[in-house]
């Protein structure tokens, strides 16, 4: 598999040096450029032919968003995660008007970054997988196949032995997890039996929010460890 080409478009360094970090970390991706203004991200888009850019909005020598529109007026085959410190509503309809696949809110949090990146991977990697589609193949695809997720999460439309109380129990404790966790040790920081985090657990599995890996450590059966993506 063919690594995904990255341009990271950021004026500050400090910052820009963060992004990559955080994109050498993740094996799918290749950081390919750094840009610090406009102009040469530009550049680096004629000469490299990146698949994503991680754009910021505000430039000393333009905004983002509108580079992101002179893009799409261009019809360049690039995807766009804005990475912004702009919290106006705005300038994010701008952006999804242009299309962006993601858009992150400065200070950077490495979990957000990565699950934003993880989950580009997984569009990228299905579409380009595809030589024609199917109705289902679209719905996996386009922002309208989150809408069950989304009322999930809202607390409509969970399966049985699910709810959303709880559901979000788990959820907020998977944000300060450092680590992967087993559904014992889940269910007693929740106040629920190993069975019912058992249950919670592989359900946000199922929903591609966290992920599992067995542990074969010790004397007994495997062990089902889970962690956020």
């Amino acid at each position: 598999m063919s690594l995904i080409r990255t341009i990271i478009a950021e004026d500050d360094p400090r910052i820009a040096e963060i992004q990559h970090r955080f994109v050498e970390k993740l094996d799918a991706f290749e950081a390919i450029g750094i840009a610090h203004n406009l102009d040469d991200c530009r550049e680096m888009i004629d000469i490299l032919e990146p698949d994503l850019i991680l754009l910021d909005i505000h430039f000393p020598d333009g905004s983002g968003l509108d580079f992101l529109k002179s893009l799409r007026d261009e019809n360049l085959n690039i995807d766009v995660i804005l990475v912004t410190a702009a919290k106006d509503v705005e300038s994010l309809k701008s952006a999804m008007h242009g299309g962006v696949f993601d858009y992150i809110v400065k200070p950077l949090e490495f979990s957000r970054m990565r699950d934003s990146l993880s989950r580009y991977r997984d569009h990228f990697e299905r579409l380009n997988a595809l030589d024609t589609v199917e109705q289902s193949d679209i719905d996996g695809l386009l922002p309208r196949a989150k809408t069950d997720s989304a009322a999930n999460r809202s607390g409509n439309l969970l399966p049985k032995g699910i709810d959303a109380l709880t559901l979000n129990k788990v959820r907020d404790l998977f944000q300060s997890l450092p680590d992967s966790q087993g559904a014992e040790k889940i269910g007693q920081k929740i106040g629920v039996s190993r069975t019912t985090a058992r249950r919670y657990l592989e359900y946000l599995v199922s929903t591609n929010e966290l992920v599992v890996d067995v542990s074969y450590g010790g004397v007994g059966r495997p062990e089902r460890h889970y962690c956020r993506l």
